[in-house]
């Protein structure tokens, strides 16, 4: 089957390794890669499966070329993936100086959208109160395992369908090194995979005024704040989305801002000016490069795989 192509010429500066780049889980990521300037996806569409090659050209559009059943949904989206829907009207930057600067230095940086809300839940319930990397390695191994291997010129995997979520049995679980309650939490939201996908797109971002009921994905048997916002941020972009809940995240937010660390609800106080932007002043300080310090050792990573 020969690729379908297209070109992509955004209306503003992209930066398409800080914008799509952020979805890539790891080095190893095998639904996704980054080679000779060249952004590989993997995908599993509601057409089928597809691999999306994404290439920067020197007029700042993108070159885009898909193989695959889901060929034609994954082009269609690439203005969404690129940060084309992402607006940054009434984001004010002069209320913080590192807040102003990063915005001047990094304005090709959008919010990327992949519009595929089950994956994105996958995901962050895999990253639940983990290290990044065990994270990572557990999701190359169920991919690898459990998923697809993708159409194209590259060696690459698609995630599972909610089918096979649902059925991986618990030993392979253990071998890919996933805690059984966090298993447990994507075996069950596996069966309601399309209410979970509602449930992502009606979402509330954290301290949300006005919300008339809670986030409906929080009815959900072991999803909290953190895992709701992160599924909303990968799948829909949200630029307002804090996940709250994070290990690190307000430190580092109180360390830019003030000078010092904060607890979560320190951080929401402190992202309150930016309210309906609260999501990008944390990619804006990410991408700055501003961490508090390290204050302790690594933590180390224990492998229970082989018990």
């Amino acid at each position: 089957m020969d690729p379908l192509q297209t070109t992509y010429r955004p209306r503003r500066p992209l930066d398409l390794r800080a914008t799509v780049g952020a979805l890539q889980r790891g080095p190893g990521d095998p639904t996704q890669r980054h080679s000779g300037g060249v952004i590989w996806r993997a995908v599993r569409t509601p057409s089928g499966v597809a691999t999306l090659a994404l290439a920067p050209q020197g007029d700042g559009s993108v070159r885009a070329a898909a193989w695959g059943p889901g060929r034609g949904w994954v082009i269609a989206q690439v203005p969404a993936l690129c940060g084309g829907l992402d607006s940054d009207e009434g984001f004010d930057t002069s209320l913080h100086p590192l807040v102003r600067d990063a915005f001047a230095r990094h304005r090709g940086l959008r919010l990327a959208r992949t519009d595929l809300p089950f994956d994105s839940f996958a995901q962050a319930v895999i990253e639940q109160k983990v290290t990044v990397r065990q994270a990572f390695r557990v999701w190359r191994r169920v991919v690898t395992w459990h998923g697809e291997r993708a159409p194209g010129p590259v060696a690459m995997f698609a995630p599972p369908p909610p089918s096979i979520w649902r059925t991986i049995p618990s030993w392979s679980w253990h071998r890919a090194g996933l805690e059984p309650p966090q298993a447990k939490t994507l075996v069950m939201a596996a069966a309601r995979a399309d209410a979970v996908e509602r449930a992502v797109r009606r979402g509330t971002s954290a301290g949300e005024q006005g919300a008339t009921s809670p986030d409906p994905l929080l009815s959900f048997p072991g999803v909290g704040p953190w895992t709701a916002a992160e599924a909303r941020i990968r799948s829909l972009g949200d630029p307002d989305a804090v996940s709250v809940g994070d290990f690190h995240l307000a430190h580092h937010v109180g360390y830019a801002l003030v000078g010092s660390r904060v607890d979560d609800d320190g951080m929401l106080e402190l992202l309150e000016p930016w309210r309906g932007h609260r999501q990008r002043v944390i990619r804006l300080i990410m991408a700055a490069g501003v961490r508090e310090p390290r204050r302790a050792p690594r933590l180390h990573e224990e492998d229970h795989t082989a018990r």
